[in-house]
């Protein structure tokens, strides 16, 4: 029985104030997602409740070479450069990640030589390949990331990875001193590859960059990228039919200077990231948590000044105006909580001229009854 009173007298407040109107969230119409958001508190998102930018549009360049292929750019103290140039529509989705869809055109020249004979006869072949690449890539911010939170100092500097994958295509051409030469006796030409845009031209690549923040509006970024071509025609080796795999097979074995069937190009460029919207920051540059437990540092450590009586007192009884129901208390009169003069007897002698105080008499008797 005990137990049971015990119970219902637990139980009883918190029921009464679960249903307290004040404290109870209702979803409506409007906002349905309420309660999963947790806070009764909601409004429309919409381009005015921003508070950053997260749409930016990039654009860049550099050197690219081939390099894990058959033919390289990169040859002991030798390089073959090539040039790359970018464009691309970047989408920030939180602080940490973003999305960007990239074009990319590019060109690449590379050089080999065939062992023995062949290669004495055909001497050091040259090859030339020029791509169109169209990427969805995957945007890490590895400083947003491990960034400390007790970290104030100016955000500027911004380490991010890279990763992707796309389509592309591809024309290259394969020059040496034998098989792949323009002659008109024996007819001869150079070998000339052409790869359209298809399910079949799909790469990957993956990349580490570092962004500054120059301004609100401008970012500038080095950037390194590895593209994996997953095609043995992309270094303009030759064609790679089963059969160009076959020494006993007539023709140039180019593909087979590396045991790898993927060409794959390496890519350095510098690019500017136009940030585009009304907000003051973009999204990229701003770590939520990094905010939090600042603005609760802030908090902790800034000084309250506690205003008293901030309309005064005129009356001087220790009650400030902004809550004296009674402004004009005489001075030495006792006051309760309002300001409001002691009258212990209620006879309307304050206590102050009251000659009787704890026995009610008129007041042209002082507070005391006529005997």
């Amino acid at each position: 029985m005990k137990l049971g009173l015990l119970l219902l007298a637990t139980t009883l407040p918190i029921a009464a104030f679960a249903q307290n109107s004040s404290t109870t969230v209702n979803s409506s119409t409007e906002y349905p997602n309420t309660f999963s958001s947790g806070s009764a508190n909601v409004q429309p998102f919409d381009n005015k409740a921003r508070r950053f930018r997260d749409w930016s549009i990039s654009v860049g360049g550099g050197p690219a070479f081939m390099v894990h292929s058959d033919l390289k750019s990169l040859r002991g103290d030798k390089a073959n450069w090539g040039y790359n140039a970018y464009v691309s529509v970047d989408k920030q989705i939180s602080h940490a990640f973003g999305v960007s869809l990239m074009y990319t055109r590019g060109e690449t020249k590379q050089t080999g030589q065939l062992p023995g004979a062949a290669g004495v006869k055909a001497g050091v072949a040259t090859a030339t390949t020029q791509f169109d690449q169209f990427a969805l890539l995957g945007d890490i911010n590895f400083s947003n990331l491990f960034r400390r939170t007790d970290n104030h100092s100016p955000y500027r500097w911004a380490f991010h990875g890279y990763m992707g994958i796309g389509v592309q295509g591809y024309r290259t051409s394969l020059h040496d001193n034998d098989e792949n030469r323009w002659s008109n006796n024996p007819k001869r030409v150079p070998l000339f590859i052409k790869q359209d845009i298809d399910i079949n031209s799909i790469f990957y690549q993956g990349g580490i960059g570092l962004k500054y923040n120059v301004s609100k509006l401008i970012d500038v970024e080095a950037r390194t990228m590895y593209i994996i071509s997953g095609d043995d025609e992309f270094d303009g080796g030759g064609w790679a039919d089963p059969n160009d795999y076959e020494p006993s097979t007539p023709g140039s074995k180019y593909n087979m200077l590396n045991a790898r069937r993927s060409d794959n190009a390496w890519t350095v460029s510098l690019g500017v990231s136009f940030k585009l919207g009304k907000q003051l920051s973009h999204l990229a540059w701003h770590d939520p948590l990094q905010e939090a437990y600042y603005r609760t540092n802030v908090l902790e450590n800034a000084t309250t000044d506690l205003v008293v009586c901030e309309k005064g007192d005129a009356d001087n009884d220790g009650v400030c105006d902004d809550w004296d129901r009674q402004l004009d208390t005489p001075a030495g009169a006792r006051v309760d909580g309002a300001g409001v003069a002691l009258d212990m007897d209620l006879d309307g002698v304050i206590d102050l001229y009251d000659k009787c105080v704890t026995v009610p008499g008129p007041v042209e008797n002082n507070g005391c009854p006529v005997k």
